[in-house]
């Protein structure tokens, strides 16, 4: 199915392009989500005449994300769990609770947003974390999981 994106997409486009994708991604995520809409010539026209606001508007959003990105950048959040005698965590610590501890600490973050290559941490120690305020920019964290 041939789209028209209405903001940026990671690994798929910019604001404006016209890419092909599955069926399925179209119509249950990309469309609901009114990240892109159908190829139509219809559709083409309207968004040429909207394509100032809408980049002024994805501008704004791209702003909003470096001023929080710059107040979260390098901070350090501490989560406690409950631990073995070696170390280990009954449990795991995810993005979640990370995302709950940024909460508490005066920031807004979606668990989504909580960058975890390695999975849960499941270890006592200090762990540097990406959170990911846009698809292009990203915030440095370090979470310090401790022995309660």
């Amino acid at each position: 199915m041939q789209i028209i994106l209405l903001e940026k997409v990671v690994n798929l486009g910019n604001l404006g392009d016209v890419v092909k994708v599955k069926d399925g991604y179209a119509r249950n995520f990309l469309i609901p989500q009114r990240m892109a809409k159908r190829a139509t010539p219809a559709a083409m026209a309207e968004f040429e005449a909207r394509r100032a606001e809408l980049e002024k508007a994805a501008a704004e959003k791209l702003a909003a994300a470096q001023a929080v990105a710059d107040k979260i950048n390098g901070t350090a959040i501490t989560v406690a769990r409950k631990a073995g005698m070696d170390g280990r965590l009954f449990g795991s610590v995810g993005n979640a609770d990370i995302a709950e501890a940024l909460k508490a600490a005066g920031f807004d973050v979606d668990k989504s947003a909580v960058r975890m290559p390695e999975g849960p941490l499941k270890a006592i120690g200090e762990f540097p974390l990406d959170v990911a305020l846009h698809t292009d920019v990203l915030a440095n964290i370090t979470v310090t999981v401790a022995a309660e």
